[in-house]
């Protein structure tokens, strides 16, 4: 089960979070119109490669990953989407493109915008096109320990 791990790692720190049940969704606007929740509150995961190495970038789904201010933020020119081959081994218990933004539990770095430090909760892909989870912002800062800085441009 995708979200066992996520789940166990979120019970074991005390954190309060709620799962929601959907219909199958696979884009962003899919997903909030299937699980009634607000663009501005679903964030996204995107996986990247800096150096060779993944990574994850963390905005609101409504948003586009500026490549070049990822660059900068991290000090690195080589700065590039990851392709779907490349890091689907990463996620073994999760379907593809639905991987949480929890890059702790899989030694991954992450980068979020800033803007989501305006939010109250995030809810983003719990490992299946299927599930969401919802917690606050703070807890989900707190437990990850981004790297936060200027990532989104306007759609």
């Amino acid at each position: 089960m995708p979200i066992q791990r996520l789940r166990e790692f979120l019970d074991s720190h005390h954190i309060k979070y709620f799962v929601i049940s959907h219909s199958p969704a696979f884009t962003a606007q899919d997903i909030a119109a299937a699980a009634h929740v607000s663009g501005n509150e679903l964030v996204k995961t995107v996986v990247v490669s800096i150096d060779g190495n993944m990574a994850m970038a963390l905005l609101h789904a409504p948003r586009h990953l500026d490549f070049d201010l990822l660059r900068d933020l991290c000090g690195s020119r080589n700065v590039v989407l990851a392709e779907e081959v490349e890091f689907s081994g990463l996620f073994p218990e999760c379907e593809i493109g639905a991987m949480p933004p929890f890059g702790n539990l899989y030694g991954m770095a992450v980068y979020a915008d800033d803007e989501l430090d305006e939010s109250m909760d995030i809810v983003f892909s719990a490992g299946t096109h299927r599930e969401l989870l919802r917690l606050s912002w703070f807890d989900y800062k707190r437990l990850v320990n981004p790297v936060m800085g200027r990532l989104a441009s306007a759609q």
